[in-house]
This record gives C-alpha cells, structure tokens and sequence, in this order.
C-alpha cells in the first residue's frame, strides 16, 4: 500500500460468470467450501432478507470520518462491493441513506463496513444491502485523507480489491480472487451432498446414521443408559 493517500481506479476483478454462480450459495455454503476461512466476525446484517455477491472495492478511512467512502463510490462499478474499513476501531455512522442513495443510482450492489451505519430505519425502508459492525447515530466528519482500492482488514479478515464478497442474513465474508473458482466447485459438491442427505432426512433417517457418527460416539467413551 502506498504510504501517499490514493485512489485506485482500475481493479481486476472475478469473471463475471464465476460471481454469478457464486451467488446461488449462501454464506454458510461458501465458508465450509472456503475451507471455513473468510467470515468477517462480528459483521452483521442491517437489514434482513437482502444478500449480495461481487467484487470488492475498498475503502480504507480514518476513524470517524468517511471521506474515502465517498471517493470509493466514485470507481466503484455495477455489481462491486463496497468494503469500509478503518485505520483504528470505529462506530461511528459512517454511512447512511444519502449515500445509500448515491450507490444504488451508481448500480453498487452492497456496502459492508467494519465500523457503523446510521439511517437504519430508512435503509431498511430502501431494501439496500448493508453490513456493518454497529448501527450509530454518531456523525463523521470529511477531513483526512485515505485509500481506495487497498488491502483492507474487515472483520478480522483480510480483503484485497476485486476479492469476492458475499453476504447475506448469516453474515459476510471474502474469497480471494484467485480461489473463487475452486471454491464454487466445492460449494456445489456440498449442494449436491447435502441434497442428497435432505432427501434421506425426509424419509425417516437419522443424521447419526447417515454421518455415521455412531462409531465416533462408541470411541468418545459415549453410552446410552
């Protein structure tokens, strides 16, 4: 990362047809499939029943102040994620419905921040894909200079530009952009075991069985009175 504050334009992204199969999983799929790496901890929905998947756009700010949010908008592309993180921890709101506004009329699909958002309730209202670590009516000031388009860490996990996010009511996470491939493929050989298993759950048998956990509970020492 340059030590100068900047602004990345030009990013590369994932293709196109790779994030859209990605987006037929949910998160909990993807982040088994990822070899459970990526979660963004304590990174949660703001509003319920949305989801998103597309490549990162980062944005990396001072604490309590969201000037390079606005910049991120700027080079950010139909379908792009954008991922707020900061130098030091912060709640403040760093973003709300104006900006909602703005990124939905740019085509941005989502924001995930690991800081706070204000203007729940109009958000809400919007249907506008948020995730944040906290909901804060504290304002941000435009003062100090940033990045865009950098490494960022949000929710204790590492998120280069052009990385794919996905998020939705269970939470965000990160797939670099060089394993998206492979991780789909595993995301779909889950799908399809797990279906097979659903269809063996819905005629009666037991997960004890169909995992074969039995002989796990006999060598833990597990008995049945």
């Amino acid at each position: 990362m340059s030590s100068s504050p900047t602004v990345v334009r030009r990013i590369t992204r994932p293709d196109p047809e790779l994030v859209k199969s990605a987006a037929q999983y949910g998160v909990a799929t993807l982040h088994e499939a990822n070899k459970r790496r990526g979660l963004m901890l304590d990174i949660h929905p703001v509003v319920a029943g949305t989801r998103v998947c597309g490549p990162a756009v980062t944005s990396l700010n001072h604490a309590g102040d969201n000037l390079m949010l606005h910049a991120a908008v700027e080079v950010a592309e139909p379908g792009d994620v954008l991922v707020v993180a900061t130098l030091s921890p912060s709640t403040h709101g760093m973003f709300g419905e104006l900006l909602a506004t703005q990124c939905r009329a740019q085509g941005i699909a989502g924001v995930v921040l690991d800081a706070g958002v204000r203007d729940r309730r109009d958000l809400q209202d919007m249907a506008f894909p948020v995730w944040s670590r906290a909901v804060s009516a504290a304002g941000t000031v435009k003062a100090t200079p940033g990045w865009v388009n950098v490494p960022v860490v949000c929710g204790s996990a590492t998120v280069n530009p052009g990385d794919l996010v996905i998020a939705d009511d269970d939470g965000a996470m990160v797939i670099p952009l060089d394993d998206t491939g492979q991780v789909v493929e595993a995301a779909r050989v889950r799908e399809d075991r797990e279906a097979a298993n659903r269809a063996r759950f819905q005629a009666g048998e037991l997960s004890l069985d169909v995992n074969n956990l039995r002989p796990l509970l006999e060598h833990l020492g597990v008995t049945y009175t």
